[in-house]
C-alpha cells in the first residue's frame, strides 16, 4: 500500500486519514534453455499485467545484456528478437560452453522482481568406435566387443543390438578435466555359426544427437557341415549298375580337404574319386558296406556316412501268373504264385521260379523213367509167330524150307519173308 499525501505534506482527506491503493499483481516468468554447442539459444522474459515497469536481461556475471530494447553489452552474438510491454526476447548465436550459466530476467518494481533462466550447453559425443578382441571368432567361443563414446556433455548412454535382439553391456563413465564425459561399454556373448554375418550395432543415446550408432558384422569360423548325395541310380542300387556319390561340404573357411574311405575296408578296385565325387562301376554285393566322406578346414573335421546295400539285378523276362506243361496223356497246371511279400497291397502277383523249375524237372524225370520201363518191357516180350502159310512145315530145317514145303505149294511162287519189327 502507498499513502497519498497532499503536496503540502499533509495527508489528504477531510479528516486527515491515510488512503492506500493495491498494486496489480505482476508475474515475471522465463524458461530454462538447452542448446547444442554452436546453435542458437533464445531467452524470453515475460510479464503478465505489466504497468510499464522496465524489463532488463543480465548475464551470469550480472552484466546487463539488454535494458528495455537497448544493448549495453558489446557482444554482437546477442540480438533483440522482440520487445514489448510484456516481453523481452533475446537470442544468443554460436553458443559455446563458456556461455553456460544462470541468466537473470529483472523487472523494475518496488521491490524489483527477478526470474532465472539456466542455459545448458549440450556437447554431442564423437563418433562411436567399436573394437573387437578378435577379428574372427570360432563357433562356440566367447567374443568381447567394446564401444566408446568420447567427449560428450552430459554423459551418453550406450545400447547394443545383435540382429534384432538387444543385448546388455557393462558401461563405465569417466569425466575429463574439462568437465566432459567419456563412456565405454563392454559386451560379451557366445557365438554360433548362425551369427556369421549378423550385424552388431552400438547405439549412443544423447540429447544432442539422434540415431547415433556404429555398426560391425560378425565373422564366425565353423567346422564343415558334410552331406552325401546319391546322384545315381535313382532307385535301389542293384548288381551290374553304376553308382555316383557326391560329397557336399560347407564351412568357414571353405573346406580345403575332402576324402573318401570305406569303413573297416578298402575302397573297391572299380571305385574312382573325382573331386568331391565317388564313382563305382558294375556294383556287386561284395561292395556292400559303409562309405564315409571326410571334410576338414582350419577349425576342425566332420564327416557323413552312406551305407551301401546292393540288391539282386532286376529280371527282364515277363513272369506268367499260370504255367501249364503238357506231356502225352498228361497235363500239369501250376497254381498262381503268391505275391512277393515285399510288395505293397494291390501289387501284381508273381510266380515262384523255384516251384516252376521243380515241377518241370519232376515231369521230365517221370517221362524218362516211363520210356525206360516201356523199352525193357518190349525187349522181354519179342519172339516168332506163325501163319497159316507155314502149316504142315513143322519139320522143316529152317524157315525157307518150311515155306517151300508148306501145304498148298509155293514152289513156283516168289519167296516171301516176314519179319517182326
Amino acid at each position: 500500500d502507498r499513502v497519498c499525501r497532499h503536496p503540502s505534506g499533509q495527508a489528504s482527506g477531510a479528516t486527515g486519514a491515510t488512503f492506500t491503493t493495491s498494486l496489480i499483481n505482476q508475474n515475471l516468468v522465463t524458461d530454462n534453455v538447452e542448446v547444442v554447442e554452436g546453435d542458437v539459444a533464445v531467452i524470453s522474459c515475460r510479464v503478465k499485467n505489466n504497468d510499464d515497469s522496465v524489463i532488463q536481461l543480465l548475464n551470469p556475471n550480472r552484466q546487463t545484456i539488454y535494458f528495455r530494447d537497448v544493448r549495453p553489452l558489446k557482444d554482437a552474438r546477442f540480438q533483440l528478437v522482440n520487445f514489448s510491454d510484456n516481453e523481452l526476447r533475446v537470442s544468443l548465436s554460436n553458443v559455446s560452453l563458456s556461455d553456460e550459466g544462470r541468466y537473470v530476467c529483472q523487472l523494475y518494481t518496488d521491490p524489483p522482481q527477478e526470474a532465472y533462466a539456466d542455459i545448458t550447453v549440450l556437447i554431442p559425443p564423437g563418433n562411436p568406435i567399436i573394437e573387437s578382441r578378435e577379428g574372427q571368432v570360432i563357433e562356440g567361443n566367447e567374443t568381447e566387443m567394446t564401444c566408446t563414446a568420447m567427449g560428450s556433455k552430459p554423459a551418453a548412454t550406450i545400447r547394443w543390438m545383435k540382429g534384432d535382439k538387444e543385448l546388455q553391456g557393462i558401461s563405465k563413465v569417466e569425466e575429463t578435466y574439462d568437465h566432459m564425459f567419456t563412456v565405454t561399454s563392454q559386451l560379451r556373448f557366445i557365438v554360433t555359426k548362425e551369427d556369421d554375418g549378423v550385424p552388431v550395432v552400438c547405439i549412443v543415446d544423447h540429447p544432442a544427437v539422434k540415431d547415433f550408432q556404429a555398426l560391425t558384422y560378425l565373422v564366425v569360423h565353423y567346422k564343415p557341415e558334410v552331406k552325401i548325395i546319391v546322384e545315381f541310380p535313382d532307385g535301389l542300387p542293384r548288381e551290374g549298375q553304376n553308382m555316383e556319390l557326391s560329397c557336399q561340404a560347407k564351412g568357414k573357411p571353405h573346406p580345403q580337404q575332402i576324402n573318401w574311405v570305406k569303413v573297416d575296408d578298402d575302397l573297391p578296385s572299380h571305385a574312382l574319386i573325382t573331386g568331391t565325387d565317388l564313382y563305382i562301376e558294375n556294383l556287386n554285393k561284395t561292395y556292400n558296406g559303409t562309405y564315409r566322406c571326410f571334410a576338414a578346414n582350419s577349425v576342425g573335421e566332420s564327416y557323413d556316412d552312406y551305407t551301401l546295400y546292393v540288391y539282386d539285378a532286376p529280371t527282364t523276362t515277363p513272369i506268367p501268373t499260370t504255367a501249364t506243361t503238357t506231356i502225352p496223356t498228361t497235363t500239369i497246371s501250376l497254381p498262381e504264385a503268391t505275391a512277393d511279400s515285399r510288395a505293397g497291397e494291390g501289387a501284381p502277383r508273381a510266380v515262384d521260379h523255384a516251384v516252376i523249375g521243380g515241377v518241370v524237372a519232376v515231369v521230365v524225370f517221370a517221362m524218362l523213367c516211363l520210356l525206360i520201363i516201356l523199352g525193357r518191357y518190349f525187349a522181354r516180350h519179342k519172339g516168332t509167330y506163325f501163319t497159316h502159310e507155314a502149316k504142315g512145315a513143322d519139320d522143316a530145317a529152317d524157315a525157307d524150307t518150311a515155306i517151300i514145303n508148306a501145304e498148298g505149294g509155293h514152289n513156283n511162287s516168289d519167296e516171301k519173308k516176314e519179319y517182326y519189327i
